[in-house]
């Protein structure tokens, strides 16, 4: 299985990610960064920080954030927060008679003012509230129309369809929004759409396949190859699926 550090590192290597590419985006040291995938927690700062440095990792990396987190604790224990001195207790004098006194005349006037003040209200006339307007109800604003099913897209729309062959990260964009980035099992697949545009990077080129718009893509690399940023429209189709399946409406050679 492996351990903590070490899953850490295997997650990091099949994006093709490095450590300064990490270091960059969290702020984190370098070095606390090679103490976590090694494991050694006595070179990481005490309280809450091991656990922050794990979450930040995670999240750079796509993977869930709180289940790191769950498994650092339960690798190396739970960090014990440093405890603050507890303040000294307050000491309290006793007030002279005096001042007793004239605190409980002041209470008293306070008290009949209030009184006086309660009354002088209730026997003003109660104003008549103003019904409020209807509020406005405005359509919500659709970027795209609706539609039925994934499978059936309008004519200009782009469907992609993975199917992993081995074990392989991949991260899609849609659109410019990020709709996946994990690892896909052997066997698993995953179809996505875009209107206009599809952006894939892949951790194991030779071992995924893809379709677009139902038509084979060419093979994307060989087994273990990153690559990162695969644009996906549809004017390079062509470039993709091959010319004789672009020329085909069904994507099938003669």
């Amino acid at each position: 299985m492996g351990s903590f550090g070490e899953k850490l590192r295997r997650e990091r290597e099949m994006r093709g990610v490095s450590l300064r590419e990490i270091a960059d985006g969290t702020k984190i040291g370098l070095r606390f960064l090679q103490a976590l995938e090694e494991d050694r927690v006595e070179a990481l700062p005490g309280g809450l920080f091991p656990r922050a440095f794990a979450r930040q990792y995670a999240l750079f990396l796509g993977l869930d954030p709180e289940r790191t987190v769950a498994d650092f604790v339960a690798a190396h224990g739970e960090t014990a927060p440093e405890r603050k001195p507890a303040p000294p207790p307050v000491q309290r004098r006793a007030l002279p008679l005096g001042h007793i006194f004239l605190a409980g005349v002041a209470v008293l006037a306070v008290a009949l003012t209030l009184r006086r003040g309660g009354q002088e209200a209730r026997s003003q006339p109660t104003p008549t509230p103003t019904p409020l307007a209807a509020p406005v109800v405005l359509p919500t604003d659709r970027v795209y129309p609706a539609q039925a099913r994934l499978g059936e897209a309008a004519s200009d729309s782009l469907v992609l369809t993975l199917t992993a062959q081995a074990d392989c990260w991949v991260e899609v964009r849609a659109d410019g929004e990020t709709v996946v980035n994990r690892v896909l099992a052997q066997g698993e697949s995953q179809t996505f759409e875009a209107r206009g545009e599809l952006v894939l990077s892949v951790g194991n080129a030779g071992g995924l396949s893809i379709r677009v718009n139902d038509r084979p893509a060419l093979p994307l690399g060989r087994s273990g190859e990153v690559r990162k940023n695969i644009v996906i429209t549809r004017q390079n189709l062509p470039d993709l699926v091959g010319q004789d399946d672009a020329a085909r409406p069904d994507g099938r050679s003669g």
